[in-house]
């Protein structure tokens, strides 16, 4: 079964616009196993400690999510940005990352990773080839 690396801010695509994330992603790409980095789930962590009292709640029902998803267990290099471990699990792993970071999918597109993205606030949309 393929994997999809799950972003931080994709995970936030249902509290923002209203979309069954996970769902949808099946409607895409047919069965798959939905993946959450241990570092995107810590960026959530500090997103939900800090910022507006709706920015907090958002991360907090982002982590419920999370919750539903296989959790892998990555660890940042010194220096590391959190997308940059996002971008070196999915060579690892040879699997597709949903994420609506416009700078990461840039990346992720030069590296020959297929991306998934909200188009028009209303549809998911593959880009590159799974």
């Amino acid at each position: 079964m393929q994997k999809v690396i799950l972003d931080s801010n994709f995970l936030f695509v249902p509290f923002q616009f209203q979309i069954d994330v996970l769902k949808e992603l099946e409607n895409l790409v047919g069965k798959f196993e939905p993946v959450v980095l241990s570092t995107t789930v810590e960026e959530m962590k500090k997103i939900a400690d800090g910022k507006s009292e709706k920015t907090r709640r958002q991360a907090l029902s982002a982590l419920k999510i999370a919750e539903r998803c296989t959790l892998i267990e990555v660890e940042r290099d010194v220096g590391e940005m959190y997308d940059d471990v996002v971008l070196r699990k999915a060579k690892e792993l040879a699997c597709s990352v949903a994420t609506n970071d416009r700078d990461l999918r840039k990346r992720l597109r030069r590296a020959g990773i297929p991306t998934i993205y909200l188009r028009q606030r209303k549809k998911l949309v593959l880009e590159g080839h799974i």
